[in-house]
C-alpha cells in the first residue's frame, strides 16, 4: 500500500489472520526424551576468555531433532546463577500451554538449582524452527535449533538433499549479558551493539583474534544442500548470502513455500528459513556472510559474520570471494523477498485460509518515552527520559506469578482482561510524533473465544522514532495475508486470501 510521504518515512504494516480450529491429531508417533543442563561454559572469542551460560556447554546449544507427531519431553535442570525457562519458538501448543516457556506468562522462572520438565506434541509441524531462553536477555547464548522432519514415508516437496545444515546466525557481546540488561535498563538507553555478529557461534576473519573462529562448511561439487537458516540475534534484522551463490527458498518458519531464487535472505530475529544450495561453482572457498538490516536512523555494527563455503578440492591459500549482500537500509531488497512469499500446499499440508473473521484487532508498535528518576541522568531521547516500548500505548508490567497460573486458579490481581482492540484514539501512525509520547503501565490480556478466526493489523508508528518491530506469536502460526507501507487503510487494502505465508514470527520495520 504505497502512499506519497517520502521513502525514508514509510513503515510498514502487516496483516495476519490465525485461527484456532484443531483439524488433524497425528497417529503412531514416539516421544524423544531431552536432558537440557543450564550451566557455565568457558569460551574464547574475540581475544577474551570468559564465562557464557550454555545449555550442555555448547554455543549454540544442542538441535533438537523430532520426527512430526512426536510427543517431545525436555528436562531442563538450572545450575546457573541467574533464573531461566526455555521457549520452544514455533511450536504450536496444542493443549500444552503450560510448556511455552515465558517467565512469568506460562509459567514462573526456573530458579538456581531446580528443574522443570517440558512436554508438547508436534501437530503437524515439520521444518525448521528454535529454541531459546526466555527470560531478560540469556538468549543471546541459550539458544538452539529444532529440526522436525516429516511422517516415515512423506518426502520433501523438493529434491531430497545430499546433505542438511543447521546456520544459526547472530550477535555475540564481550560483556556479561545480563549485566548489560541491567544496565540498559537503568539508563533507559538503547542496547548496546554486539561486538561481532556469528554463524553458528563464529565471528569470523574480520574481527580481532578471530581468523581461526571461524565456521567452516564442507561441500562435495554438484551436489544439492538443504541449510536450515535461524536467526536468534536479540534484536537485529540479517541478510543472509553466499558469495557467487543462489538460493532457493522452499520453506520459512517450519511451513513450505512455493519455491523461489534469491540473492539474500532477510530474516528478523526468531524467523528461520529453510533454502535449497547447489554447489555448481567452480571448486574453490567462498565466504557466506551477513550483514544487519536496520531502517532507522541510529549506530549499528556493519562489519560482516563471515564463515567459508569450502568444495572438497579447493587450496587453503585461494583467494575467497566477499558475498553481495544489501545495505543497512535496503528495504527494496526486504520488499522484493517477502512479496515472492507463498504457501505450498502439500497432501499433507493442504492450504486453508479462513474466509471470514469472528475477531479484527488494530496493535500499534510504539516507542515511547517515560520520566528519568529524580535526581538522575538517563540515555533515553533526552537525559531527562527513558525509552519505553509499547502496544496500543500501553508497556507490559511484569507480575508477580505467572498469567496462566492467575488465570488457571482464579488468583485475582494478577492481570485484568481488558487489552484494547484498538489504540486508545486513531492519529498519523506515521507522521510528525505527537507532543504527548507517555505510555500506560499495565499486564492486560486479549481474552479470545476458541477456535476464533482473527484478523490481526500490526502498525508501526513513529512516536519517539522509527524501530524495527520482529512480533511473533506464541503457540500459533498465521497466515500473513497483506502487507504495506504508510497508514493501513481497510478501504484500500488488498489481501492475499489464497496462498499467503504462514509463519510465527513477522518483521514490522520501520
Amino acid at each position: 500500500m504505497p502512499i506519497s510521504i517520502p521513502f525514508n518515512c514509510m513503515l510498514l504494516g502487516a496483516v495476519i489472520w490465525f485461527s484456532g480450529a484443531l483439524s488433524y491429531v497425528a497417529h503412531g508417533s514416539k516421544t524423544r526424551y531431552y536432558d537440557f543442563k543450564v550451566g557455565f561454559q568457558q569460551v574464547t572469542k574475540l581475544c577474551k576468555s570468559r564465562n557464557i551460560i550454555t545449555v550442555n556447554g555448547k554455543f549454540p546449544g544442542p538441535t533438537l531433532y523430532a520426527q512430526e507427531g512426536d510427543r517431545v519431553i525436555v528436562k531442563v535442570t538450572n545450575s546457573a546463577k541467574y533464573n531461566v525457562t526455555i521457549h520452544w519458538h514455533g511450536v504450536r501448543q496444542h493443549f500444552s500451554c503450560w510448556s511455552d516457556g515465558p517467565s512469568y506468562i506460562t509459567q514462573c522462572p526456573i530458579q538456581p538449582g531446580n528443574s522443570f520438565t517440558y512436554e508438547f506434541t508436534l501437530y503437524q509441524q515439520k521444518g525448521t524452527l528454535l529454541w531459546h531462553a526466555h527470560i531478560s536477555w540469556l538468549r543471546a547464548t541459550v539458544h538452539g535449533a529444532i529440526v522436525i522432519y516429516p511422517m516415515t514415508g512423506v518426502p520433501y516437496p523438493f529434491t531430497f538433499p545430499y546433505e542438511e545444515h543447521v546456520i544459526i546466525i547472530g550477535e555475540y557481546w564481550n560483556a556479561d549479558i545480563e549485566v548489560l540488561e541491567n544496565q540498559t535498563l537503568a539508563s533507559g538507553g538503547a542496547p548496546p551493539l554486539p561486538d561481532a555478529y556469528t554463524i553458528n557461534g563464529h565471528p569470523g576473519p574480520l574481527y580481532n583474534c578471530s581468523a581461526k573462529d571461524t565456521y567452516i562448511l564442507n561441500v562435495v561439487p554438484g551436489k544439492m544442500y538443504l541449510l536450515r537458516i535461524i536467526n536468534v540475534a536479540l534484536d537485529v534484522e540479517l541478510f543472509f548470502g553466499i558469495a557467487e551463490h543462489k538460493l532457493r527458498v522452499v520453506s520459512v518458519d517450519g511451513c513450505y513455500t512455493k519455491p523461489f531464487e534469491t540473492k539474500s535472505v532477510p530474516i528478523s530475529p526468531g524467523q528461520t528459513t529453510d533454502v535449497l544450495l547447489t554447489t555448481d561453482q567452480s571448486v574453490g572457498r567462498y565466504y557466506m556472510g551477513i550483514s544487519p538490516y536496520m531502517f532507522a536512523n541510529v549506530s549499528i555494527n556493519t562489519v560482516l559474520g563471515l564463515a567459508v563455503l569450502k568444495y572438497t578440492g579447493s587450496s587453503d591459500t585461494s583467494s575467497i570471494p566477499m558475498p553481495n549482500l544489501p545495505g543497512r537500509n535496503d528495504s527494496n531488497a526486504q520488499m522484493k523477498f517477502l512479496n515472492q512469499l507463498r504457501s505450498l500446499s502439500t497432501p499433507d499440508a493442504i492450504v486453508s485460509v479462513p474466509q471470514t473473521i469472528d475477531r479484527n484487532l488494530f496493535f500499534t508498535l510504539g516507542l515511547n518515552q517515560k520520566p528519568c528518576p529524580s535526581g538522575q541522568i538517563c540515555k533515553g531521547p533526552t537525559k531527562n527520559t527513558k525509552f519505553s516500548a509499547s502496544v496500543n500505548n500501553i508497556t507490559f508490567q511484569r507480575p508477580d506469578i505467572s498469567i496462566l497460573q492467575a488465570y488457571y486458579y482464579s488468583i485475582n490481581g494478577s492481570y485484568t482482561p481488558n487489552f484494547p482492540d484498538q489504540p486508545p484514539r486513531p492519529f498519523d501512525y506515521t507522521g510528525t510524533s505527537l507532543r504527548n509520547v507517555r505510555a500506560m503501565t499495565g499486564t492486560r490480556v486479549s481474552v479470545i473465544a476458541f477456535n476464533s478466526n482473527v484478523q490481526l493489523v500490526l502498525q508501526d508508528t513513529s512516536l519517539t522514532s522509527t524501530e524495527n518491530h520482529p512480533i511473533h506469536l506464541h503457540g500459533f502460526s498465521f497466515y500473513v495475508v497483506g502487507f504495506g507501507l504508510g497508514n493501513f487503510q481497510a478501504s484500500s487494502a488488498g489481501f492475499n486470501l489464497v496462498d499467503p505465508p504462514m509463519r510465527n514470527t513477522i518483521g514490522v520495520p520501520a
